[in-house]
């Protein structure tokens, strides 16, 4: 299995998504092909140790910035490292594209060069969201900022199946983020594709009441990506001020330290089912190839379970499970 990874992009550089590359080929059964500036990634390879026949380079020297307009640089910058990846990817010189990059760009590279399943309007980006009981699997999380009632079904659908098939979880319930739990709740747009997704063959169960979600309350949630963007990086924040507020609480006095020390690793739980670079990155829904969205900020270990979550996706053929029931569920 041969895994493409974008090196340009993230906000802390490529020595980061190189680093995590190589403590991937480290540990896992897989090869790695390297995008972005030859010359850079070179120099950054030297470093470490690992088999070299693990790695290659694919060399481009642009790069998309989160300040381009989406389409524009996909059809424009053909030298970028997004671009030069994605029609590999396409092209099946590998099994996967992993990127942090613009989230706009990468979905428009998803549609314009991968293309989509027969069938979907929309590719979802969608990821797994820590709950008190465990996780639910959240879509659309930014990649359709406006969309259509009939967009939120094909999401419904991709998440129950993929809820159900990769995640394990018999007759996942799909629930609908809202403001309320009545049917009556929301805007326009919740209201009607709640109509939709009543009459869709999955185990619909009504409205999420956005605070409810971290309970745990569906196995599948559903919004627009603005929505869905917004409740994800909210939570982000939440996290680390809460941690934060912790830490100034356990040092004020010398009881305090001792009883910090003491609950030291509940608190390391804890963090780490909260912490996105734990859960790697979301996967673009709806295309015939796998592509993912690392967080923009993503070091060496997000990288590396971007990486990893990528080869188990591909272990499990998601595309072709989607491809082969999506049509079947839409009937």
């Amino acid at each position: 299995m041969r895994i493409i990874v974008d090196s340009i992009g993230g906000d802390k550089g490529p020595g980061e998504i190189i680093k995590g590359c190589v403590e991937a080929v480290n540990e896992l059964d897989i090869n790695i092909t390297i995008v972005g500036k030859e010359d850079e990634i070179k120099e950054e390879l030297s470093g470490y140790n690992f088999s070299k026949d693990s790695i290659d380079i694919l060399n481009a020297k642009d790069m998309i910035t989160n300040e381009d307009d989406p389409a524009l640089a996909i059809r424009r910058k053909k030298d970028s490292s997004m671009v030069v990846g994605l029609k590999a990817l396409a092209e099946g010189y590998g099994d996967a594209f992993v990127s942090t990059g613009n989230t706009g760009a990468l979905l428009a590279g998803g549609l314009f060069i991968v293309k989509r399943i027969e069938g979907i309007e929309r590719a979802a980006l969608a990821t797994v969201y820590p709950t008190r009981k465990g996780f639910s699997l959240m879509l659309d999380i930014g990649a359709n900022v406006d969309c259509k009632p009939e967009y939120l079904k094909q999401f419904a659908i991709m998440g129950s199946i993929y809820s159900e098939k990769v995640l394990g979880i018999k007759s996942p319930k799909v629930g609908l983020a809202n403001i309320g739990v009545e049917e009556v709740k929301g805007n326009n747009l919740v209201r009607e594709s709640y109509k939709l997704l009543k009459d869709a063959n999955i185990n619909f169960c009504g409205n999420a009441e956005v605070r409810d979600i971290p309970e745990g309350v569906m196995d599948v949630i559903v919004c627009d990506g603005f929505i869905g963007n917004v409740i994800l990086k909210l939570t982000e924040g939440m996290a680390i001020t809460m941690f934060s507020i912790l830490e100034e609480e356990f040092t004020k006095s010398f009881k305090s330290k001792i009883g910090a020390m003491m609950l030291k690793p509940q608190f390391k739980s804890l963090k780490n089912r909260l912490d996105y670079r734990e859960y790697g990155g979301a996967p673009l829904l709806g295309l015939k190839q796998l592509v993912v969205k690392a967080h923009g900020s993503s070091d060496a270990i997000a990288i590396k379970n971007a990486i990893k979550q990528a080869k188990t996706f591909v272990d499990k053929d998601v595309i072709k499970i989607i491809e082969s029931e999506i049509n079947i569920l839409e009937k």
